[in-house]
């Protein structure tokens, strides 16, 4: 493991130490600037509260949106599971989804909604919810059979069905789809707060850098959307771990 991290450490090093000389040799700033001058910007806006409310409120609306999705889209999974025409009658929909690009969603939000302030919660719920409700419907449909005509034959409760039988099922193919929606949700609704624009959010903070031709700035915003969707999809990995983990330890009692 130790060496894991040393291989790490020193590939970063390298890349870091490339990007700066490669800075050094385009010297422009508008055009590129190093990690040096990056880090830099980066510390100069952790000391200004605009950063952090930016942060949290981008971070609440995204969040907010994944778990809707989350939700909604499980939820949804179940019902086309137990019923045929439901599922044909979700198709079409899904599909729709799935193929639109995020920009004409952005388009269509701030034309319904009609201003910015919820953007990236719409934008990210219908980037997850389509990824949920597919990987839902395969995780059920995964069941064993021979598993279910058990409980059929002793007559197993309906709720002890979900949680030892489905919920088992399901279970990796959500944290999978989660692994991927998560990076998904934070992406989409940074770039739908970067064409709407609304007030103290992260990507409305990302325009503004690029609109005065602010690169440090611009680097630096970008830095914090990499580091923040991390942690993000860290946290709540972690806590549908916990939940998993729990309910275990709950059933086995």
């Amino acid at each position: 493991m130790d060496r894991k991290k040393g291989e790490a450490a020193v590939i970063i090093l390298f890349w870091l130490g490339a990007w700066q000389i490669l800075s050094a040799v385009v010297d422009n700033d508008i055009l590129l600037v190093g990690p040096v001058e990056m880090f830099r910007t980066l510390l100069a806006l952790t000391v200004q509260g605009e950063f952090w409310i930016s942060i949290a409120n981008t971070l609440l609306k995204i969040g907010a949106g994944f778990l809707l999705a989350a939700i909604t889209g499980f939820l949804a999974g179940a019902l086309a599971y137990g019923n045929r025409f439901f599922e044909a009658f979700l198709a079409p929909l899904i599909s729709l989804m799935k193929s639109i690009p995020v920009a004409s969603f952005v388009v269509l939000a701030l034309i319904w909604l009609g201003g910015s302030a919820n953007l990236s919660v719409f934008v990210s719920f219908v980037v997850v919810f389509p990824m949920v409700y597919l990987s839902s419907l395969s995780g059920l449909r995964s069941t064993e059979g021979k598993l279910l005509e058990m409980a059929r034959v002793f007559r197993v409760r309906p709720m002890k069905k979900v949680r030892y039988i489905y919920f088992p099922a399901v279970y990796p193919y959500l944290m999978n789809c989660f692994r991927t929606a998560l990076g998904m949700a934070w992406k989409s609704g940074v770039a739908a707060e970067l064409i709407g624009q609304p007030r103290h959010t992260v990507g409305g903070n990302l325009y503004q850098a690029k609109i005065f031709l602010d690169t440090p700035g611009v680097f630096a915003w970008t830095f914090t959307v990499i580091l923040v969707s991390f942690c993000f999809e860290k946290l709540m990995l972690w806590l549908l771990g916990s939940f998993w983990r729990e309910k275990n330890a709950i059933g086995g009692d």
